[in-house]
């Protein structure tokens, strides 16, 4: 699986790029606000964070450069209904920031100005995304650098357990070695 590339912009439009890495000539589709970011740096060596998607017809590249929106993406992507091209719209719509006060907000008109969603699509997204920023915000304020506690965090969050949940038994958790917190901490999730 593809996380990321470092490269040069071989050809860029408004939302799809051809990244050269080492020779090698990738297509990724961006979103707009990532495609104008980009065209300011269009001489330097770039980092594009990547999600891909394997399909019967195609191998997909989707390219980002801040891990904000990359989880954005793969957020959206899970709501039955929004697609890889809908996520992208979303986001060439609005940044990241924009759109979590419009989740936030329960702004469905804004969010049906994005083309290609209805006032049924913007509802399903409003109820799917509900406190998954305020969630995506928490999970960023664990400490970087007790390296124990954020290991045991992604060991946790990888088995499923939502990052608030996480965030509440960690406070009572006095151990400092990972394996300690993982088993404490399942102790109190279940």
């Amino acid at each position: 699986m593809i996380a990321g590339m470092i490269g040069m912009i071989h050809k860029l439009e408004p939302t799809l790029a051809e990244f050269d890495v080492g020779g090698i000539i990738y297509e990724i589709h961006i979103s707009t606000n990532a495609s104008y970011a980009i065209s300011t740096k269009k001489d330097q060596k770039i980092k594009l964070l990547i999600t891909q998607i394997i399909r019967e017809d195609a191998h997909l590249l989707f390219g980002f450069l801040e891990e904000i929106e990359k989880i954005t993406f793969e957020r959206l992507i899970k709501i039955n209904g929004v697609g890889p091209k809908v996520a992208l719209a979303i986001l060439s719509t609005y940044t990241p920031t924009t759109f979590s006060q419009i989740i936030q907000d329960k702004d469905i008109k804004a969010l049906q100005r994005v083309p290609g969603i209805g006032a049924k699509g913007a509802g399903k997204i409003m109820v799917d995304l509900a406190g998954f920023f305020s969630e995506l915000t928490e999970a960023r304020n664990v400490p970087e650098k007790d390296g124990a506690r954020n290991d045991a965090f992604m060991a946790l969050q990888s088995l499923g357990f939502k990052n608030t949940d996480i965030l509440k038994v960690f406070k009572s958790i006095q151990s400092s070695n990972t394996q300690e917190i993982i088993k404490e901490a399942l102790k109190l999730l279940k």
